[in-house]
């Protein structure tokens, strides 16, 4: 078994799209992102086709020369009739391996099965786990692989989903799964993904500095710490700078709050600083608050990638890049996290 160091979960949308290309190339190398298509509904059929085919095919873009994989876990009938469309289209695309899991469609499932043995990528089976294991999920993930091709290579994507202090079982939990599943097939690749990172609100930003454990990271301490025989195995997943539910919501059209979020990742935390998205302040408030993050600690300084450098630009008024909007403080958040996690999972 072999797989990547990094599994990020992250959305087809321009700002980890952006994030990914500006990882330098000795992190991207030890990076292979699961690519969520944003949910889209109530399209006209020609519509819907034509955004899945341009989100798949800026994924594919950015992944000429490394493998990933593409999922659309929250796609209703229709866009999952669009997506099978354009899976025929990706074969020459580079190395996407398609994604399905027991709990999607008879129709979603044959699709990517049909796929990933002609184009050879291979498979990934994304078991969601959001709750406690059972031995319900487990007859649909043994049933499902029993249609796969022994010949096309299959990954195991156990997605455990959000993992906050509220869920002290789901090292537990992961365990029981993995235990059941790692000895089904040989695994080409075996990743647990969780997320940690909170629904952020105004309230909890408007006194300074906000800290959130990093609970998923906690739960991957234990994981490798379990003494499975299996568990050096096993590669890292997050869903990063973003909480699991912001990946299920529509594709914005514009507008949003009048104010916004820069992330930094530290050990046992998430930082977070509260910024504005327009107002007169707007520029004084958003320095002052890179500026809180760039004093941190544990900030790592401007050499450590594209995310601390635009911190300290952001917080002392360097060059051309201004105090960012939603998508730079997505971007800049994403780029910061994955770089730390592979340094992190390096040493």
């Amino acid at each position: 078994m072999s797989g990547p160091l990094y599994v990020p979960v992250l959305p087809a949308k321009p700002h980890a799209l952006a994030a990914y290309q500006q990882l330098d190339p000795a992190v991207q190398s030890a990076v292979a992102p699961l690519w969520n298509l944003p949910p889209r509904s109530g399209l006209p059929p020609d519509v819907l086709r034509a955004e899945t085919r341009r989100d798949a095919h800026a994924v594919s873009r950015r992944q000429r020369h490394h493998p990933a994989w593409l999922d659309a876990p929250f796609a209703d009938a229709a866009q999952l009739t669009a997506l099978a469309a354009v899976l025929a289209e990706l074969g020459e695309l580079g190395p996407l391996r398609p994604v399905t899991g027991p709990d999607r469609p008879v129709s979603h499932q044959s699709a990517c099965l049909v796929h990933a043995q002609a184009c050879g990528n291979g498979l990934g089976i994304r078991v969601a786990m959001p709750r406690e294991w059972d031995g319900a999920a487990a007859l649909a993930v043994a049933d499902l692989l029993a249609r796969v091709d022994p010949a096309v290579e299959t990954d195991l994507l156990l997605d455990l989903a959000a993992v906050q202090a509220d869920r002290a079982e789901a090292t537990k939990e992961a365990l029981r799964a993995l235990d059941f599943l790692m000895p089904l097939i040989p695994w080409r690749t075996a990743a647990v993904l969780s997320g940690a990172f909170p629904q952020v609100t105004a309230e909890k930003l408007e006194h300074g500095l906000h800290a959130e454990p990093r609970m998923d990271w906690h739960t991957w301490r234990e994981l490798s710490d379990s003494g499975r025989g299996y568990a050096r195995w096993l590669s890292h997943g997050d869903y990063g700078i973003q909480s699991v539910r912001a990946l299920a919501r529509e594709t914005s059209q514009g507008g949003g709050p009048p104010w916004g979020t820069l992330r930094y990742t530290t050990e046992e935390s998430f930082v977070l600083a509260k910024v504005l998205a327009r107002g007169e302040d707007r520029i004084t408030v958003n320095r002052a608050a890179a500026r809180q993050l760039t004093e941190l600690p544990d900030f790592r300084g401007a050499a450590a990638g594209a995310g601390e450098s635009w911190l300290r630009d952001c917080a002392h008024g360097r060059g051309p890049s201004g105090t960012g909007n939603a998508t730079v403080w997505l971007r800049v958040g994403n780029v910061q996290h994955m770089s730390y996690v592979v340094r992190s999972l390096r040493t």
